[in-house]
């Protein structure tokens, strides 16, 4: 705790001038919740004109319910397309038009810079469940040799925690890491636990680590199986939970990681630079009710294991039982926990793998759908800060603006009958509507656009000026695409949901690979028939509309070639050796990365 802060409760400090702070101190309450009145204030009034807006185009010709079915779904859907467009332009302003953003957004990040020792014990955590053992360990034992080579690796130590149940995957896991530890001076610096059974999933597995060895660490780290971290990153987050004794989790900005495979790369080069800006301005007003990603974060064991505890459920799944995407939910227990949440907004030397292909994409989707319906069951709970409880239904409203927007363009030959029939129907305010909100919709993407060509030497960083031009114009055409074949698949599993229908929790793909035609079509069915439909339709009604439909719709069409070719190994090749959707890594080599490329197994 720094000096000049006294806690007086487990919720609040006061500073030495009398201000009411945030639990470390460093944040006045009195500010952040004027910056969060600032961004209800842009985003109530950014909706309702939305909501304005798309009323008088509806009533045109009087409401029908169809009319009211559209609106519901708009209203529904917009939500989080509001909210990421003010998320974008505050984070563009605080990267261009402040002096010092980290100070506003992050003043505790200050101590990670200072050269003080590292006294905290801390446990860097890899959990597996049925992954390729060489591939995970290889990770991990680089993370280890970055963090010797800063001069504090006695202060660390390793643990491989496996939820695997298949028998030939955990034998190899055994052999791995005995592999390694016959390497090391120490081998008790590296331990491997596997679990009978994975009760609690990711979350049980952690806290049953929690529970035997959490009262000899301070600290733990957790990565995924995917997971890589440079050794100055985790020193430096590490200083920073050292000097700020109630920073309960701190999440560094997670990138993802050079690809071979194509929809990796193009996928990820448009998160690149468009998480930047974002991330940003949702910290400057989320402050210390900030995001959990579940890894490549620094957690506190203490009031993690005896204020963390996840409630199992009622009712049986997929809604009840144990709670699947836990990283939330501990977030905002930790800050009821009165500890502070937080994440570094800026890239930080922390990485993961995107999914390399599009049924790896939309399997992980799934997953994450199911964890994040649960949270309807917790919106309940007792204690919980304002703003954590709204992380929660932020979370559920990512997901359920999904099937309302499907709703939508399905509804949308219904619309276009009923304008041809309407003699003064307001086109050009429906033409403004469809824009604005296209644009707002695009706004992240824009935003992190303008940020590399307004940052000195940014676009330089992904292969220059001709490069970045033409990889953006690739990543924005993918992401329509990609848009529509993802939303059919997570509307047609949250109908599933109704009827009891469970994702299983497995090993993923992780490296690139192809996917044939026939595995294209088994899956991606659905989306090519519904578009074949609405597109027939639509040409037959309105080939205006059909035309002004296709960033929407074209998805739908092409959705078994679109999953064939940007897994074919060839265009990875040739996008690789082009330079194009290229990240920075990709263009100057960052040590830790290179040893995990160059000894792959």
């Amino acid at each position: 705790m720094s000096e000049h802060q006294v806690l007086t409760s487990p919720l609040q400090a006061v500073g030495n001038r009398g201000v009411l702070t945030t639990p470390t101190g460093t944040q006045s309450m009195e500010d952040l919740r004027r910056r969060r009145l600032i961004v209800l204030a842009l985003n109530v009034s950014t909706f309702g004109l939305l909501i304005w807006a798309a009323i008088n185009v509806l009533k045109a010709g009087g409401w029908s319910l169809v009319d009211t079915a559209l609106l519901i779904a708009f209203a529904v859907g917009s939500p989080w397309t509001v909210l990421g467009f003010w998320n974008s332009v505050i984070g563009l302003w605080l990267l261009h038009g402040v002096r010092d953003p980290i100070t506003k957004v992050a003043p505790y990040a200050r101590a990670g810079d200072l050269p003080t020792p590292i006294t905290v014990r801390t446990a860097i955590l890899m959990t597996l469940r049925n992954e390729d053992p060489e591939r995970a360990i290889l990770r991990l034992k680089t993370v280890k040799e970055s963090i010797d080579a800063t001069g504090f690796g006695g202060q660390f130590g390793y643990f491989v925690l496996s939820d695997t149940d298949d028998p030939s995957i955990a034998e190899a896991e055994e052999k791995a890491v005995a592999a390694w530890q016959r390497t090391l001076p120490d081998p008790q610096q590296v331990i491997y636990r596997r679990r009978a059974d994975n009760t609690g999933f990711k979350a049980g597995n952690l806290r049953d680590f929690c529970e035997r060895w959490g009262r000899e660490y301070e600290l733990m780290l957790p990565l995924d199986a995917d997971s890589l971290m440079s050794g100055d990153t985790v020193i430096r987050l590490v200083r920073i939970m050292q000097a700020h004794r109630q920073l309960g989790i701190l999440q560094s900005l997670v990138v993802g990681m050079p690809s071979s495979s194509a929809f990796a790369r193009i996928f990820q080069f448009g998160m690149r630079h468009g998480m930047r800006s974002y991330t940003m301005g949702q910290a400057w007003w989320t402050g210390d009710c900030g995001p959990f990603w579940g890894h490549n974060a620094v957690v506190r064991i203490r009031p993690f294991l005896e204020r963390c505890q996840l409630p199992v459920l009622p009712g049986k799944p997929p809604l009840g039982g144990h709670v699947l995407s836990h990283d939330q939910v501990e977030a905002t227990l930790m800050r009821r926990a009165g500890y502070e949440v937080r994440v570094l907004p800026f890239e930080c030397g922390s990485w993961e793998e995107n999914p390399p292909t599009l049924l790896e994409f939309i399997r992980r989707d799934v997953r994450w759908c199911q964890g994040n319906m649960q949270y309807l069951k917790l919106l309940d709970m007792p204690g919980l800060h304002p703003m954590s409880r709204f992380q929660l239904i932020w979370a559920i409203l990512m997901f359920l603006g999904i099937p309302a927007w499907t709703l939508m363009i399905a509804l949308l030959p219904v619309l276009a009958y009923e304008a041809q029939s309407i003699t003064q129907y307001p086109t050009a305010l429906a033409v403004a509507l469809y824009v604005g909100f296209f644009l707002m919709y695009l706004s992240p993407k824009i935003a992190g656009l303008l940020d590399v060509v307004l940052t000195r030497g940014g676009v330089r960083r992904y292969g220059g000026r001709v490069r970045f031009a033409i990889s953006a114009l690739i990543e924005l055409v993918f992401s329509f695409l990609l848009g529509a074949v993802s939303t059919i698949r997570t509307t047609i599993f949250m109908i599933g949901l109704l009827f009891g229908k469970s994702v299983t929790w497995g090993g993923q793909a992780r490296d690139a690979h192809g996917i044939s035609w026939r595995a294209a079509l088994v899956n991606l069915w659905p989306q090519t028939v519904f578009g074949l439909v609405l597109c027939s339709v639509l040409a037959a009604i309105s080939p205006t509309v059909l035309a002004w439909s296709l960033p929407l719709t074209a998805g739908y069409l092409l959705a078994i070639p679109f999953a064939v070719i940007t897994a074919h190994p060839d265009l990875g090749r040739l996008l690789r050796s082009w330079g194009l959707c290229g990240i920075p890594e990709d263009f100057e080599a960052v040590p830790e990365i290179e040893a995990v490329q160059l000894n792959r197994p």
